[in-house]
């Protein structure tokens, strides 16, 4: 079946030549494609970007997918939701000429849970990603090869739900599946630091030069 672009979405073209690889937006719980547009300026300005609205409602909240409580998530819908994201992103790959499988995903809360998620699921959908206040999203984590896919997290150190000891765990999956990791911590809470922000765009710099 013919993949659409019926999901609401934001794409900005990219300002470079040649062109960057371009930021996937994934928003947290109750916000929507705009809401991360403002980290394009701080991470990689002259990037692409493309930010999708979540397509699961929860009290009127927009997610990436359904969660059983807080801090629980349904996994069965996880799963269920990454392989319908990385239909519209194949789709999207095809409407805005993005090379496949050079995203660098961006996401914040749900969204990041969502990146985490697509990335040991579908991991040829996505060339890397920005994760903050991220959770481990599967108790029995696919198996994937993450070889040469750099990763950032930047969890608070007060989060109640991105615990330490969790950030731990989430950057352990993914090392043990070949993925170049980097964690930058900060003193806050569920939140995304703007201190942080330069440290992050350094690392995604620092990936395209050596990929380059």
């Amino acid at each position: 079946m013919t993949g659409t672009l019926d999901r609401p979405h934001v794409w900005l073209p990219g300002a470079s030549h040649p062109e960057e690889p371009p930021l996937l937006l994934l928003h947290g719980t109750g916000g929507d494609e705009h809401d991360l547009l403002p980290l394009r300026e701080h991470l990689a300005p002259t990037a692409p970007v493309l930010s999708v609205r979540g397509s699961v409602l929860e009290n009127g909240m927009p997610r990436f997918f359904r969660r059983l409580r807080e801090g629980v998530f349904d996994e069965h819908d996880l799963r269920a939701r990454v392989d319908e994201l990385a239909d519209f992103l194949t789709t999207a790959e095809q409407e805005y000429g993005v090379e496949p499988g050079s995203w660098r995903a961006v996401g914040f809360s749900n969204g990041a849970n969502m990146a985490s998620a697509m990335l040991l699921q579908r991991p040829s959908m996505l060339a890397g990603a920005v994760l903050l206040a991220a959770m481990v999203p599967f108790r029995d984590p696919p198996t994937a090869d993450l070889a040469g896919k750099r990763i950032v997290i930047a969890n608070g150190r007060r989060d109640p739900m991105a615990t330490p000891a969790g950030t731990e765990v989430l950057a352990g999956q993914f090392r043990d599946r070949g993925a170049d990791v980097v964690v930058i911590a900060h003193a806050g809470g569920h939140t995304i630091d703007p201190h942080v922000l330069p440290r992050i765009a350094e690392s995604l710099r620092d990936r395209a030069g050596r990929a380059g």
